[in-house]
C-alpha cells in the first residue's frame, strides 16, 4: 500500500505568512496621522505665538503712550516751574531797589480770610502773590486794579489754583503816575475795563 508524502507543514508556513502583510500595512498607515499630528501642533504653535505676539505689542503700545504722557506732564511742570523762578527772581530784583515798596491787601466781603500782597515799582512795575482766595465761579475770574488819581485802571486777570493761590505780573502805569493802592474784584473771565463786581481785597489807605 503505497502512502502520499504528507504537506502539513508546507500547509502550515503558507498559513503562517500572510500575517506579515497587515502589520506592514498598519505601519504604513500611521505616516499619515504623526503627519496630520505634527500640522496641527504647528498650526497650533503658529496661533499661540501669535497671540502672544499681539499681547506684547498691545502691552508695549500703552507702555509708549503712558510714556509719551508722563514726559508731556514733565514738560508742563517744568514749565510752569521755570516760569515760578522767573517770577520769583524778578520779585527779588524789584525788593533790591530802595524806590521799590510792598503793599499788602486784605480780604473783604466774600473772602475774608483772603491775602494778597503787591511788590511794585513805580516804574518798573511790579508782583501780585495772592493766598486764600476761593476759585471764581465759571465764567468768572478775579481781576485786579491800580487805584491812583482818576478812577481804577485795570492792571490784570488771574485765577487762582485749587488752594487758592496766584501769582500775577503787573505792568507799570502809562506815563508814571502814582499809584496809592490795589483792589482786586471779582469780574467776566475776560474782564472788563471798570469794576463791576464785588471786591474781594482791597489795599489800606
Amino acid at each position: 500500500m503505497t502512502h502520499e508524502p504528507t504537506r502539513e507543514p508546507f500547509d502550515t508556513l503558507a498559513s503562517a505568512a500572510p500575517p506579515d502583510r497587515p502589520r506592514r500595512e498598519r505601519g504604513r498607515g500611521s505616516i499619515p496621522w504623526i503627519v496630520g499630528a505634527a500640522a496641527v501642533a504647528g498650526v497650533a504653535a503658529a496661533f499661540s505665538g501669535a497671540f502672544v505676539a499681539g499681547h506684547y505689542e498691545a502691552r508695549l503700545g500703552q507702555m509708549a503712550r503712558e510714556l509719551v504722557a508722563t514726559r508731556q506732564r514733565l514738560q508742563r511742570e517744568v514749565a510752569a516751574l521755570n516760569d515760578q523762578l522767573a517770577l520769583y527772581r524778578s520779585a527779588a530784583d524789584l525788593l533790591r531797589d530802595p524806590a521799590t515798596r510792598v503793599v499788602t491787601l486784605r480780604g473783604l466781603g466774600p473772602s475774608p480770610g483772603a491775602l494778597g500782597r503787591v511788590i511794585w515799582h513805580r516804574s518798573a512795575g511790579g508782583q501780585l502773590f495772592v493766598a486764600k482766595l476761593p476759585p471764581p465761579p465759571p465764567g468768572k475770574a478775579y481781576e485786579l486794579w491800580t487805584i491812583g488819581q482818576g478812577p481804577p485802571r485795570p492792571a490784570g486777570v488771574f485765577r487762582v489754583d485749587a488752594e487758592g493761590r496766584a501769582t500775577q505780573r503787573v505792568e507799570p502805569v502809562a506815563g508814571g503816575e502814582r499809584v496809592k493802592g490795589f483792589t482786586v474784584t471779582l469780574e467776566p473771565e475776560r474782564g472788563v475795563p471798570a469794576p463791576t463786581g464785588p471786591m474781594v481785597l482791597a489795599s489800606a489807605r
